[in-house]
């Protein structure tokens, strides 16, 4: 058995594993980094970055579609599918060969093979022939992400009954899908699809779409979705799903009652689940509760020296790599604070969200505030077509202290930046409203809101 020596081993390439490997490179560490398929894990190759590629293509075709009110009459556009898919394949493949470089740049050895813990210090690694090595380190970083959860009564077959892998490479667009779940990755698919021309059928069996998210935003969505032509059943269990023949046919029950829905595939967007199998976690005593490991502020696990980043760790499921590798590296790094994460989806009109619902807020005992906003009375918006939506600021009625904010709009992903900052910052709706925004611009909704909470906007 080969053995090789580092400071930290980061197992997983994905957006978290990538940049915690390049982190504790740039801070002075021998760096290892074992994966056992693409670099960039899945969230590069087959989530988060294709995923926004194919996206933004149904944005262009909505807004070919409405060209006419620009003033061109280019008629009715064409669509390649497979086209559209190998450019979203193209964005993947292009980001994959930039962690390579970046691995070699920042000279981070990369093995390819399976990664498990054999001990706090030592790692196996084996790779698709059999052959294994060892890795003796100081520090381990588990970063392995999540793979598709199942649903019972419902097997991924990889062809009529899919994951959102399939979903992003099917060869041809089908008439019509079934939809599971309305989280982020059910409502970025049926969006998707609807804009392409699919028949849609969205199922979330909890009360209402977006599960765990503002329910003025949730409101809205489904009316947008219903507007669209999406079939919204929120409320609606999936008892079984079975492929016949070209198609596939689901029972699904609300209130007791039963039906049938055919389509030609159905996507099963239920979330997702963290890969912590075969680690060896049992082994070392590495604390796991309900399927993810648990970490403190800084991420690191109930055993000194071993991290865990990313989906790997519970929701939200996002990279935290600062915390982590500051910590290690024997820094003093402020611990996560997960209230001031930001969550994002990409359909559109886009929703964007950060900290306390409305509602969540009021169940922690706060004294609630509520500014709002619609883009209907914002300049910009109205001159580029994208009215339909609105800003949500959620705070203490008497201090200001924002607890919450809420985008559902145009750019929303890019609008939340500025709140997330001011929330983590211990900013107050005062703040906002103390600081000149650019005109026209989309922000100045956020000006607009602070002005809402505190009675005075203008636009209104």
């Amino acid at each position: 058995m080969d053995l090789h020596s580092y400071d930290v081993t980061v197992i997983g390439s994905g957006p978290g594993g990538y940049v915690a490997a390049i982190r504790a490179a740039q801070l002075g560490k021998r760096v290892a980094i074992v994966e056992r398929d693409r670099l960039g894990g899945v969230c590069l190759n087959w989530g988060c970055i294709p995923t926004k590629a194919l996206l933004k293509a149904a944005e262009h075709l909505e807004f070919l579609r409405r060209a006419d009110h620009w003033g061109f009459g280019i008629g009715a556009p064409h669509v390649d599918w497979s086209r559209v898919v190998a450019r979203s394949r193209e964005a993947a493949d292009k980001l994959a060969n930039g962690v390579r470089f970046l691995m070699k740049k920042n000279r981070v050895t990369v093995f390819s093979g399976t990664g498990s813990l054999r001990s706090a210090n030592r790692v196996e690694v084996r790779d698709a022939a059999g052959m294994v090595l060892e890795i003796q380190t100081t520090h381990v970083v588990l970063a392995t992400g999540a793979r598709p959860a199942t649903l019972p009564g419902v097997e991924i077959d990889g062809g009529r009954i899919i994951s959102s892998k399939e979903a992003m490479v099917l060869p041809e667009l089908p008439s019509s899908i079934l939809v599971i779940g309305a989280g982020a990755i059910g409502l970025e698919f049926a969006y998707l699809y609807s804009v392409f021309g699919c028949r849609v059928h969205l199922v979330e069996y909890l009360p209402s779409i977006l599960p765990g998210g503002d329910e003025d935003v949730s409101t809205a969505l489904a009316r947008s979705f219903t507007k669209r032509g999406i079939e919204v059943l929120a409320g609606t269990r999936v008892v079984a799903a079975r492929a016949e023949g070209d198609r596939m046919t689901a029972t699904v029950e609300a209130n007791g009652a039963r039906r049938e829905i055919t389509a030609d595939v159905a996507l099963v967007a239920v979330g997702v689940r963290a890969n912590i199998d075969g680690l060896g976690l049992e082994r070392l005593g590495v604390r796991t509760e309900k399927g993810v490991v648990v970490v403190d502020g800084h991420c690191e696990t109930s055993v000194s020296g071993i991290y865990a980043i990313g989906d790997v760790n519970g929701p939200p499921a996002l990279a935290h790599v600062a915390s982590a590798v500051e910590h290690l590296v024997g820094l003093d790094p402020s611990p996560l604070d997960r209230s001031s994460i930001p969550s994002c989806i990409y359909c559109h009109p886009q929703i964007a969200s950060v900290g306390l619902t409305e509602s969540d807020a009021r169940r922690a005992g706060h004294a609630v505030q509520v500014g709002k906003f619609p883009f209907t009375a914002n300049g910009k918006a109205v001159a580029v077509l994208e009215t339909e939506g609105f800003v949500k600021l959620v705070a203490d009625g008497s201090s200001g202290e924002i607890l919450g904010a809420h985008i559902f709009g145009a750019d929303a992903t890019e609008l939340i930046g500025e709140l997330t900052l001011a929330k983590a910052s211990e900013l107050t709706v005062g703040d906002i409203l103390g600081t000149i925004h650019a005109h026209p611009t989309m922000s100045e909704s956020i000006l607009e809101a602070a002005a809402a909470w505190a009675g005075g906007t203008a636009h209104v």
